[in-house]
């Protein structure tokens, strides 16, 4: 979590090759843009190859995953609106988000 506002947040995310986010659906809308590397943007079953440069935008409700395809980390990040994760929380692996339930907390950076 880079930063929270009241009403978004910045999440950066770096997806080792052939790793994945995970299917998910969230209540909000959410916005994804590719920094590096490359990979696929699943939304709805709907498979789309990205790459550096590339956006994706997800809206509420979707059924949504980012796989990297390729060779070196997927680097992205994304934007939440409203915000979804407690503020300042870093998770170093896939499996230590899966763990952690943790949700919006009304707290902002600032």
């Amino acid at each position: 979590m880079l930063y929270t506002a009241k009403h978004c947040q910045l999440v950066l995310m770096a997806i080792k090759p052939k790793e994945e986010i995970g299917a998910e659906v969230h209540k909000l809308d959410q916005f994804f843009r590719v920094e590096e590397g490359s990979g696929e943007a699943v939304l709805d079953g709907v498979r789309t190859a990205i790459q550096a440069g590339f956006a994706v935008v997800v809206p509420a409700g979707t059924n949504h995953n980012i796989i990297n395809t390729g060779s070196v980390p997927l680097k992205l990040y994304t934007l939440y609106a409203p915000p979804n994760h407690r503020d300042g929380v870093v998770h170093h692996t896939r499996e230590d988000a899966e763990a952690d339930n943790e949700r919006f907390d009304g707290k902002t950076t600032e």
